[in-house]
């Protein structure tokens, strides 16, 4: 298959090539010029078929700069009545065929496959290496897998610049050459026709559907003029970028920081804001910053962690390692999941008091002994009141709030206190349910500390950096001497609203009220990189007011999201497979660095995020900031200082930092980062800003009558919004269903398989009924990520419902996340759809 650039000023003379040669070849089609010889730049191309009568320059000078961007490129052009000066000069600039219009399709392309049957030199990619051209030779390419957060290493298999294999890197211990679905589905997101593909700019309202292609430089230079309009009228915090976590989040971050904004904020907030929270409360670390050494654990105890049905294949792998190694598995979840069903012991838990059972837990812990004394003692501030605090709460207590027998509360503690330390407390993936979740993600830390599961063999592990290797971690922008944002947060992090919160990730659910009540200030334009609001931040209907009240919204993603939508500008990024990125620092117990290699190039006219960003800098005249011009100078600058070069990550596709596992000395070297250098039970980062370490358990109330909590989560097939338009992914899971208890749905006359109507405070949607006894009779359950009202993503459009509708936008007022699971629904039929 050939790379083949048709520029036209005629879209239906492109669109005619397109439909002819597309089938068997890959075609980019242009109108402009400028966005030709800007894709040349990036990708290898085979060959150009050039209209010479295009507007701005002629098609021979057009030959001529792309001749000087790829020497060797063979190029055909279809000329409209030349001169023979004109004809002479195009074939000494290389032009192999020139035709006279009105073009012979069957000449055109019998012309084509023609040219295409002579070995085409090699071109170069943009950055700078060696890339396979149309005759064909078969490539591997180490790189990671974006179709999740993970980021698995994986090995692409290449062949005439198409992607024709892709497996987990079998050079990583644990990954075993296995991918997950998602992983494997990227195949189908690299051909998707209903990905973006060009620039949009649009022209009719918000949400009419009405866009206009837009060449790059167009659509970056309107994006950049009207973000400069608003800095100049409102100030630079007026700005908000909100993104997924990529490994280009410290351009973004940089990128703010130099138009004088202190709004970034992460995805990763809305998962699990709470648990980096308690982390940082305890140890000083945040979640990130912690692993679990799954595969020597004696025991393994998951909070609705439900492992067997994630994204982590390395994690899962390492799991059922431990388990065919005689490890138990105890699984606690309002729901039966596929990890329930390969447990050892399962709990039924009724939602929202899993505190309570941790509290019950410490209790027999601590009274009858059963913690690691020594660890505790060497390690532990504040063991003391703790055992004052859980005294009243004995497993009799929870049992009456838990639904758990307390003879089964008691058996698991005195399970654990024989299988100390190597004892896996999972502390939550994603862990934003309850708005006392800081309190709950602590209790499961304090567990693991309890047993003595820091920092040892089958327990919790402090990752290693290059650091502590010896070795000097890639630099990163953000490291670089960046202006300081002189107004505070639009969500109130550091303030008074949010003490704790981490400011690397922010609140993102405060976004609509900042937005709505001009609280503190008033927000003006968004940047959106692959995160999509609508779907994400709870209250829909607010979250969708507050987009509409916004003067400018930019989308930079490669999918046609909600939010893209409603969007003024979008700006397509090229997917994982055709794009490099910066280096990811791996840290764990042996730390790694990995690399993201571009496998092949666009298949549309998309663009990687961070030259966007760059684009964008030069634009508003803060291009300084974003020190590098390329891709081999981005990775030049992080590799500065560290003896490693680019080259180094081809054979493996990742670097080693340390050979051996780095565990810390456990009586003198660990390296705890507290004020106390401790583990504070007693935290002094609450105590401090007034918020009390153990708080009085507070009963969890049953659902008013004729209402069920709704409780939200994720599958294996999907990663959170951004797959459910995948075309093969979409095949496995279509739509989200109701999950209802028997008792719930005789008393609403509900039957399996009908549709329901399912209400809440913040809105309604109807969706097909799952009646089951594998969940909780006071819960209901859905899948998240569904219920999409994008016409343009025609698999999933108007399938199942959305959550997000439903839920109130709640948060936990210590950690930061919003509480997922404190919205009560009424379920009644609704007959057919």
């Amino acid at each position: 298959m050939a790379l083949i650039m048709v520029i036209d000023d005629e879209p239906e003379a492109c669109s005619l090539v397109e439909r002819l040669l597309g089938d068997r070849h890959r075609v980019q089609t242009f109108t402009e010029e400028q966005d030709a010889i800007a894709f040349a730049g990036r990708n290898a191309v085979d060959l150009a078929l050039i209209d010479i009568k295009l507007k701005q320059m002629s098609g021979v000078e057009l030959l001529r700069r792309l001749k000087e961007i790829q020497p060797q490129m063979r190029a055909m052009m279809i000329t409209g009545f030349p001169t023979l000066e004109t004809a002479r000069e195009a074939m000494s600039l290389g032009a192999t065929e020139y035709l006279i219009k009105p073009v012979d399709i069957d000449e055109l392309e019998a012309k084509v496959e023609k040219l295409l049957t002579t070995r085409i030199p090699s071109g170069k990619s943009m950055e700078g290496k060696e890339q396979t051209s149309a005759a064909g030779k078969r490539k591997e390419v180490f790189s990671l897998c974006f179709m999740c957060s993970v980021r698995c290493p994986i090995r692409v298999v290449v062949e005439d610049d198409d992607v024709v294999w892709i497996e987990g890197n079998p050079n990583v211990p644990g990954m075993e050459g296995a991918l997950c679905a998602r992983g494997g589905a990227g195949l189908a997101l690299l051909h998707d026709p209903e990905r973006l593909q060009y620039p949009m700019i649009r022209t009719g309202s918000r949400g009419s559907g009405q866009w206009r292609r837009a060449s790059w430089k167009e659509a970056l230079d309107y994006t950049a003029h009207r973000l400069k309009e608003i800095i100049d009228t409102y100030g630079p915090q007026s700005i908000v970028f909100g993104e997924r976590t990529v490994l280009n989040t410290h351009i973004s971050k940089a990128f703010m920081r130099a138009i004088g904004s202190p709004n970034h904020f992460t995805h990763d907030a809305l998962c699990k804001g709470s648990v980096n929270t308690a982390g940082r409360s305890l140890f000083g670390y945040t979640d990130a910053q912690m692993t679990f050494d799954y595969k020597n654990a004696k025991h393994i105890v998951l909070y609705g962690r439900n492992i067997f049905e994630t994204i982590e294949v390395k994690a899962v792998n390492a799991v059922k390692e431990a388990l065919a190694k005689g490890a138990k598995l105890t699984y606690i979840d309002p729901r039966v999941t596929v990890t329930a069903t390969k447990a050892h012991r399962f709990w039924m838990i009724r939602p929202g008091t899993d505190l309570a059972l941790n509290y019950a837990l410490m209790h027999v812990i601590l009274k009858e002994g059963l913690y690691d004394r020594e660890f505790v003692d060497r390690w532990v501030l504040g063991l003391g009141d703790l055992r004052a605090f859980v005294e009243p709460y004995s497993p009799q207590w929870a049992e009456g709030e838990t639904g758990i027998p307390a003879g089964e509360i008691i058996s698991l503690a005195r399970e654990l206190g024989e299988a100390k330390p190597s004892i896996v407390f999972h502390f939550g993936y994603r862990g934003a349910h309850y708005t006392n979740e800081i309190y709950f993600r602590r209790s499961i830390m304090i567990l693991s500390s309890l047993m003595g599961a820091v920092e040892s063999p089958g327990g919790m592990i402090i990752k290693k950096g290059p650091g502590d290797a010896g070795k000097k971690s890639p630099r990163r922008l953000t490291d670089l001497d960046l202006p300081k944002p002189k107004a505070e947060r639009f969500d109130g992090v550091g303030t008074p609203k949010f003490l704790l919160p981490d400011p690397a990730h922010g609140v993102p659910q405060m976004l609509p009220h900042a937005i709505l009540n001009e609280d503190p200030y008033p927000i003006k334009a968004m940047i959106v990189n692959r995160f999509d609001p609508i779907l994400s931040i709870p209250d829909q209907n607010q979250m969708k007011a507050a987009l509409h009240k916004l003067d400018f919204i930019v989308c930079i993603d490669i999918n046609f999201s909600e939010t893209a939508w409603i969007s003024d500008v979008v700006l397509p990024e090229s997917i994982y497979l055709e794009r490099s990125d910066s280096i990811q620092v791996a840290s764990g117990l042996k730390p790694q660095l990995f690399l993201r290699r571009q496998a092949v190039s666009p298949r549309y006219d998309t663009m990687p995020g961070w030259l966007i960003l760059k684009e964008l800098a030069d634009r508003l005249g803060v291009g300084n900031y974003l020190p590098f011009r390329n891709e081999e100078e981005l990775l030049n600058f992080q590799l500065e200082g560290t003896g490693i070069k680019i080259e180094d990550f081809d054979a493996k596709g990742f670097v080693s930092l340390s050979e051996e596992p780095i565990l810390w000395d456990r009586m003198n070297g660990i390296k705890f980062k507290t004020p106390s250098g401790k583990i504070e039970f007693r935290s002094s980062m609450l105590e401090q800003n007034g918020y009390p370490s153990f708080p009085e358990y507070r009963p969890v109330e049953p659902p008013p009558e004729g209402t069920f909590r709704l409780i939200v989560g994720r599958c294996a097939v999907h990663t959170h919004v951004s797959t459910q338009n995948n075309p093969i992914l979409s095949e496995l899971v279509l739509e989200n269903v109701l999950w209802i208890h028997p008792e719930g749905a005789e008393k609403a006359g509900i039957r399996d398989g009908q549709w329901v109507e399912v209400s809440s405070s913040q809105g309604t949607q109807t969706i097909r009924a799952k009646v089951t006894d594998q969940i909780h009779p006071e819960a209901v359950f859905m899948l998240h990520g569904f219920g999409r009202q994008v016409p343009a993503q025609t698999r999933c459009y108007g399938k199942g419902a959305s959550d997000n509708v439903l839920l109130r936008n709640v948060s936990d007022p210590v950690g930061g996340s919003p509480g997922l699971h404190e919205t009560f629904v009424t379920v009644r039929p609704a007959g057919r759809r």
